[in-house]
């Protein structure tokens, strides 16, 4: 028995804590998952920090004056450190200043404009809209679709209007364009959170937040690293269009349309003549519906380019078939 307890206090000695600067600038999270970054806080190259210990790839470090002041950051971010020498500690060199440590976390902070070419845009693009109530309905435990005591019987935007899911340029495998690895990875084990932060205007993720309820999931990551990155601009264009392509359709006859008919059911015939009256005759052939549980889950618009207004671009798109013909416009609400 004492020799099984001195085994364990060794093996305590042996992940003992340590200090050590970053050896690059990173964010530091409340948890493992990397889902809650209370205040922000950014490792400073400046700074020497205690590591605690090493966990699954991660390093749980001591950040002095922060509410928690435990915070979980990727073991890459002390790469460059000895461990388990802590009187030999790498010193920070004495050519970086401190400028150079905040210049580097305005870096972190607007990083993810891949190197490529934006001049290349895809012939044809795909505009998913969801129709947030039916998600709901198979999405309970997703953190946009719950409702906090204080919110009951409260109207929300998204409870009321096409929100946004996707912008997808086509064909459907033009994916990934020049995404490191590392983040596709990421992306596909739905570790959203972790992908670095977009560069966005105060307005633009104000407006995604209005009409993209899984912004709060991040899907705004995701979309970006998975279908964005293709489509041939920088993120915050692609946002804009996004934006404002959603906006045509929610104030357009056929958004009106919906809003004032929660809870009837529409046809697919409906829907594309209320299109062909919004957006020029024709315009509804570009659009399918998508319907789960005899609810209608989702519009795909079938978008042509060249042009941010949806009356041309459905004019350059391509007719589709719908397998959904008929669904309901589901209320706010489980079950309902």
């Amino acid at each position: 028995m004492k020799f099984i307890l001195f085994l364990c206090v060794m093996s305590m000695y042996s992940f003992a804590r340590f200090e050590a600067n970053p050896s690059q600038v990173c964010e530091a999270f409340n948890n493992m998952k990397h889902t809650k970054n209370s205040h922000h806080v950014m490792l400073d190259l400046a700074t020497k920090y205690t590591v605690l210990k090493h966990h699954k790839g991660q390093n749980l470090v001591l950040i002095k004056g922060e509410q928690p002041a435990q915070r979980w950051v990727d073991e890459i971010c002390f790469s460059k450190e000895k461990k388990n020498k802590p009187h030999k500690d790498v010193r920070l060199d004495n050519t970086i200043k401190k400028e150079d440590s905040i210049t580097q976390v305005a870096i972190a902070r607007k990083k993810y404009a891949y190197k490529k070419d934006f001049k290349q845009t895809a012939g044809q693009n795909l505009l998913t809209l969801s129709w947030h109530n039916a998600f709901c309905e198979t999405h309970r435990y997703k953190k946009e679709c719950k409702r906090g005591l204080f919110s009951l019987g409260k109207n929300r935007y998204y409870e009321s209007h096409f929100v946004l899911h996707g912008l997808w340029p086509q064909p459907r495998n033009k994916m990934y364009c020049e995404v490191p690895k590392k983040h596709v990875g990421m992306d596909k084990h739905k570790q959203w959170n972790r992908l670095p932060d977009l560069v966005l205007s105060a307005q633009t993720r104000e407006d995604l937040k209005k009409i993209m309820p899984g912004f709060h999931s991040a899907l705004h990551k995701h979309e970006w690293v998975k279908h964005g990155t293709c489509y041939g601009t920088t993120a915050q264009q692609y946002y804009a269009d996004a934006v404002d392509f959603v906006q045509q359709i929610n104030h357009a006859k056929v958004g009106i349309y919906f809003t004032q008919h929660i809870g009837e059911v529409v046809t697919l015939k409906q829907v594309r003549h209320l299109f062909d009256m919004s957006f020029g005759k024709g315009a509804g052939k570009q659009v399918e519906m998508k319907c789960k549980n005899g609810m209608l889950t989702e519009l795909w618009l079938h978008l042509g380019t060249g042009s941010n207004d949806l009356k041309t671009l459905l004019k350059r798109g391509r007719q589709t078939r719908s397998r959904c013909h008929k669904g309901r416009i589901d209320k706010a609400g489980f079950g309902r």
